[in-house]
């Protein structure tokens, strides 16, 4: 067990003798106020700050990031506050123990909410300070390594807590050996009898490997030597929660999984890592396709290193890692790494300006989150990046996640062409916003002015960064429609007693929405428009508050409503009829979807007249903007070519299609169903006079319910 002399001596080897006297300052501080607590294992609670400064040591981490490791369960475990420990230790010590101190002054619903809170309190502190992180990262390690006192429920969601959360941001943060530690001591916590059995076949496996190992590296040594380089040449084991991971992903049996051999290759310069690939490739045949040079192109966490794999001898597959010392050093500590090998306050390594860049991330998504519970799972969606690496038309490099797509891509440059994209160019060619990115391809993003986030984004954009900015976006936008149109609705009702809002009283509005039990104005008019509340209802009753004699509505109530197609979310078009521009058109009022037009004729309309408070009569606008869904059923002949014809005919109109799909009527004639994005029934009208041009087309028809 670790003492405060034996971490003081190693922390000599890299501190000052004042800071680590401060260092044990902060010992003896937390030593006495924990005094008389113990840990479940029944020792003094003071190992344990003790142990967690310990690991910062290992990782050489500054004296203010160990002596916030001292203390950093004294607010939340005794009486002291973060002022006393202000004036004791300083302003940065004080914050980062309060960062990682938990909320346990708020009473939460929910475990899932109380740790999510917890989570976003400790994503602000580490907007101001990243070391926060570090020092929540060695708490876990260590209360992980002390798994075994714990009540086996207790012991199980914690594993899983840091499964979910603490070994993906060790991975993000570059820090590897913490990250297999937490998975490997999570593993053996959730799932005890896996992990013993494949610890039991892991150990089996080594020795029978033994041999062929020494021999290998032996080969790469000699290899090495003889060609002039000096390095150090390093056989790799898989860790259980890895073997385990690539068992269930890739169906393989464990044999399969511990075939492939692995060593890393660690020299003294980027040069020599390129000098030293050619010499391994001279030794054993490269696999095509398994070269990846993370040098060139980091990973988002910082992670360098060239990776190929090869043939050797009998066979056998190698891996093969090749780094520098200082990359090495990079992939084990990450961004703890970045102390290390500071020489200036002010400068910043790559792996803390990456952190750096993630933690900004995280801020900007817990301001467009609703709640931590939604901010939570953004962060999740994010920690889980198999990065593919995209270029601008400019050649920038993006990092972006597996299966991302130019939505994803979109965002990632910027809010707003998120916002405003219609469509993109992959490797100059026009392709669908929904087609998954591979590496290396180059992404050229289509905005229009009036664009603005489609619901069906959410089907396919999977970064965490691009749902919550959809989101965001969607809740505010649906906000504004809402209370737009409900103050249309409200208006026209009140209109029938000669009144509009503006000539409502501030005393008459405060006092029906006290009685109605709402916060303001706007509220009302949302609930209008989702018709959670009847307009014709609401008018009567704020016409009566001004009237004492009661309301008398005025003929010509019944004018019909203008629909200009910019209401957005809260009027939506029937799929049954399709209305369009120039269609006669009526509606009613939807619980939850505002207006639903129908074309004044539909069949599905006939139930609703019988429901007078719902119903509404509808016109278009002199001003019409937009574009609505028409179907259209094209009666062709079976000829080669047919369809694409169609549809090039279709595409020279600049008309967008939506969907096509065909039928046999029978062996000499086949139905086109197509749904096309037009701007009137006069527009549509043009495109079926173009199509019933085409020789082989028989007959055009507009679908009708």
């Amino acid at each position: 067990m670790q003492t405060i002399d034996s971490l003081d001596a190693d922390l000599r080897s890299y501190l000052d003798d004042q800071q680590s006297t401060l260092v044990r300052r902060a010992y003896y501080f937390a030593e006495q106020a924990h005094f008389g607590q113990q840990r479940r294992s029944g020792e003094p609670y003071v190992t344990h700050p003790l142990a967690v400064a310990g690991i910062l040591a290992g990782m050489h981490m500054d004296h203010q990031s160990l002596m916030a490791a001292m203390l950093h369960d004294v607010i939340e475990d005794t009486g002291i506050d973060k002022d006393a420990i202000e004036s004791q230790f300083g302003e940065a010590v004080a914050e980062l123990v309060d960062g990682v101190s938990k909320l346990t002054q708020i009473e939460f619903d929910t475990l899932e909410e109380k740790q999510a809170e917890n989570f976003q309190k400790m994503a602000l502190a580490m907007a101001r300070d990243i070391r926060v992180i570090l020092v929540k990262l060695a708490d876990r390690l260590h209360n992980m390594r002390t798994l075994g006192v714990l009540p086996t429920a207790k012991a199980r969601r914690i594993a899983k807590e840091t499964l979910d959360i603490y070994a993906p941001i060790a991975m993000r943060l570059g820090m590897n050996s913490v990250r297999m530690e937490f998975e490997d001591l999570g593993f053996t916590a959730l799932y005890p009898m896996r992990a013993r059995r494949i610890e039991a076949a892991r150990r089996s496996a080594r020795g029978n490997r033994i041999e062929l190992v020494d021999k290998m590296r032996s080969q790469i040594e000699n290899a090495l030597a003889q060609d002039g380089y000096e390095a150090t040449v390093i056989g790799r084991e898989k860790h259980l929660y890895s073997i385990y991971q690539k068992m269930r992903a890739k169906k393989k049996s464990f044999s399969e999984i511990m075939d492939i051999y692995a060593f890393r290759v660690v020299v003294d310069s980027v040069d020599s890592c390129y000098r030293v690939l050619g010499c391994i490739h001279s030794l054993y045949k490269p696999v095509p396709g398994e070269f990846k040079d993370y040098i060139a192109i980091p990973k988002a966490n910082g992670y360098q290193s060239l990776h190929t794999v090869t043939m050797g001898m009998h066979g056998v597959p190698i891996e093969i890692q090749i780094r520098t010392r200082e990359m090495e050093d990079m992939a084990n500590n990450g961004i703890a790494a970045h102390w290390l090998y500071k020489t200036d306050s002010d400068t910043v390594n790559g792996s803390h300006a990456r952190a750096r860049q993630w933690v900004q991330g995280l801020l900007e998504m817990q301001q467009r989150a609703g709640n931590s519970l939604e901010f939570i799972e953004n962060v999740k969606i994010d920690l889980f990046p198999d990065e593919i690496y995209i270029f601008t038309p400019k050649g920038n490099i993006m990092e972006l996640p597996r299966g991302a797509t130019a939505v994803d891509f979109a965002y990632a440059v910027h809010t707003e062409l998120g916002n405003t994209c219609v469509a993109c160019r992959i490797n100059r060619r026009l392709a669908p916003l929904s087609e998954p990115l591979q590496s290396g391809q180059t992404v050229e993003v289509i905005t229009a002015s009036g664009a603005r986030p489609n619901p069906s984004w959410f089907n396919y954009a999977i970064t965490a960064k691009a749902r919550s900015n959809i989101r965001h976006y969607l809740k505010h936008q649906t906000q504004e429609d809402a209370a737009a149109l409900g103050r249309r609705l409200l208006d026209k009702s009140l209109a029938s007693f000669e009144l509009s809002i503006a000539e409502l009283s501030d005393a008459r509005l405060s006092s029906y929405l006290d009685s109605a039990g709402l916060a303001n104005v706007d509220e009302l008019l949302a609930e209008l428009a989702q018709g959670k509340r009847l307009p014709g209802v609401v008018a009567s009753q704020l016409a009566g508050e001004t009237n004492t004699e009661g309301p008398t509505p005025q003929p010509g109530s019944d004018s019909p409503l203008a629909i200009r197609g910019t209401e957005g979310f809260m009027v939506s078009y029937a799929r049954c009829c399709r209305p369009l521009p120039g269609d006669p058109i009526a509606g009613y009022i939807s619980s939850e979807r505002g207006v639903i037009v129908h074309r004044e004729r539909c069949r599905n309309l006939a139930d609703m007249r019988e429901k007078p408070e719902q119903w509404i009569p509808l016109r278009w606008d002199d001003q019409v903007d937009g574009e609505f869904l028409a179907e259209l059923r094209i009666e062709t002949e079976n000829r080669r070519g047919a369809i694409a014809t169609i549809a090039t005919r279709i595409n020279s109109m600049n008309v967008n299609i939506d969907k096509i799909s065909s039928t046999d009527k029978d062996y000499q004639f086949t139905y086109v169903d197509l749904d096309l994005h037009v701007e009137s029934r006069v527009h549509l009208a043009r495109i079926m006079r173009r199509l019933r041009s085409i020789d082989s087309v028989r007959r055009v028809s507009r679908v009708r319910n």
